[in-house]
């Protein structure tokens, strides 16, 4: 039985959205936003297409809420993402009150949700984020490796 509330099920929804970047040749990263056990929002990697380096799955998920909610304020919402957000997305999920963000495999490299900086975690900011990793890790791990092998 598909528990159609769960962490997993949101994260195979971002997982999609990455597959769907992978395809359009973009970094395979996807993000989901979930308010109420509902999808508000749908994004992938776009930074290829729109020539625009700001255009990664979670920026454009929490522009697209924000838009559809009427409030920048995200508060009460759940960002899925398939792999850790860097720092300016961390920064952006922080300051548009996200109440949680879980993400598949980590971003040793450049990580902004605890691998190499906590951002979302940082005491004395706004806002602190409520933090969940390793969802759905072994697919998302795989995505990234298959497309950057193939680029090889």
């Amino acid at each position: 039985m598909i528990d159609l509330t769960s962490d997993d099920y949101f994260m195979g929804e971002a997982l999609r959205q990455a597959k769907l970047a992978f395809d359009a040749d973009e970094v395979p990263i996807g993000a989901v936003i979930v308010r109420e056990k509902k999808i508000i929002t749908r994004a992938f990697n776009q930074v290829e297409l729109l020539k625009d380096a700001t255009a990664h799955a979670e920026m454009l998920a929490l522009t697209q809420a924000a838009n559809g909610l009427g409030d920048w304020r995200l508060e009460g919402c759940t960002l899925y993402v398939t792999k850790e957000p860097c720092p300016m997305c961390a920064g952006a999920i922080v300051l548009s009150r996200v109440q949680r963000v879980v993400f598949g495999v980590t971003d040793p490299k450049s990580g902004g949700a605890g691998s190499v900086f906590d951002i979302t975690g940082q005491g004395g900011l706004n806002h602190k984020v409520e933090t969940v990793s390793g969802v759905k890790e072994t697919e998302a791990r795989q995505l990234l490796q298959d497309f950057f092998r193939a680029r090889r």
